[in-house]
């Protein structure tokens, strides 16, 4: 690792760890880092730490950090992969119709009451995970011609799809206006009763797609000098590519799966991560992914501070603030798009 990468890393990562321990005092019930600390620290009795605030921290409020800290990684080490595969800054986690797939799929769960659960998932959170897997091998396979895989036939094909499944949701909300406050609140994306099974359940899906997108960093790098340039430095396009698409997709629907549709995340930690780092992926992605982690428990501690013991749904605070910090880059770093 670089001298001068290594302290901004162990930077972030202080910042994080610091945003998760101040984020477990803030709530519609307030506790002291004092507490905060008391509780968390198995080294001090538990008798010196009320019930209600050991469970609060443990049973409410940890499991619930660590996954919103899961999700933001998860979204923004997408979001740096699938930016590096399309050569595109305007490319973010949902681009290939993933948003749309979870989105329809979790509409449908609720819409009809359905009860299947799987592997650990809960009815909803099953739902949209197929439906975000599907719209992505849906669009992968509608964009193969000839055994070749079209990188803006891919693009095309993912912005229809979403459209498409925009649509179907649209028509189940005006048939289920019964169930229209359940699902607004499940598609603007939040963490509101969420649990130890739920981290549980995204952490092996989030961190085997992370893990295999630091492994494909290399060859990111070289996609960008275009297809042709890559095949002549020996890189296997068609299989790098759809490694590529499986591990952020899969990143992608466990964490729409657990938290909902939670938008500019994956847009706005790679450019800030690029920002500071540059291009190269073995530096962008970890960056990223630490960024995105750091932006999620902020916006979710805000979300849920700001307006108690009322909780806003997290989506609507990064769509709030993410729009004009994107606006912000767009006006004063126009070289980077």
């Amino acid at each position: 690792m670089r001298r001068d990468y290594l302290w901004p890393t162990l930077l972030l990562s202080l910042l994080l760890l610091l945003a998760i321990f101040f984020s477990l005092g803030l709530g519609a019930v307030s506790i002291t880092p004092g507490q905060v600390w008391a509780a968390l620290n198995p080294q001090i009795s538990p008798e010196a730490v009320s019930p209600a605030v050991h469970t609060i921290v443990w049973d409410f409020r940890l499991a619930r950090v660590l996954l919103a800290a899961l999700v933001g990684a998860a979204l923004a080490g997408a979001g740096a992969a699938f930016q590096g595969l399309f050569r595109n800054p305007l490319a973010d986690p949902f681009v290939i119709g993933a948003s749309g797939g979870a989105a329809l799929g979790a509409t449908l769960a609720m819409a009809f009451g359905w009860t299947i659960a799987w592997l650990g998932f809960a009815p909803v959170s099953l739902a949209a995970f197929a439906g975000a897997m599907l719209a992505v091998i849906l669009a992968y396979t509608i964009s193969e011609v000839s055994g070749q895989t079209n990188i803006l036939a891919l693009l095309l094909a993912g912005t229809a799809l979403s459209s498409a499944f925009s649509a179907g949701v649209s028509l189940l909300l005006v048939l289920n206006d019964h169930d229209f406050v359940n699902i607004f609140f499940w598609l603007m994306g939040g963490f509101s009763g969420r649990s130890w099974d739920d981290l549980w359940l995204a952490l092996p899906y989030i961190a085997v797609g992370l893990l295999g997108l630091g492994l494909l960093a290399r060859p990111l790098d070289v996609l960008a000098f275009g297809e042709e340039t890559a095949q002549g430095l020996g890189v296997s396009v068609r299989p790098v590519r759809l490694l590529i698409v499986l591990c952020a997709t899969l990143a992608t629907a466990a964490a729409v799966a657990n938290s909902g549709i939670i938008g500019f995340v994956g847009l706005i930690a790679p450019h800030i991560a690029r920002l500071l780092w540059g291009p190269v992926h073995a530096l962008l992605i970890p960056t990223s992914i630490l960024l995105g982690a750091l932006l999620l428990v902020i916006a979710d501690t805000a979300a849920r501070t700001i307006m108690a013991p009322v909780e806003l749904p997290v989506g609507i605070l990064t769509s709030l603030l993410g729009a004009p910090f994107f606006l912000y880059l767009l006006r004063t770093r126009r070289e980077m798009f």
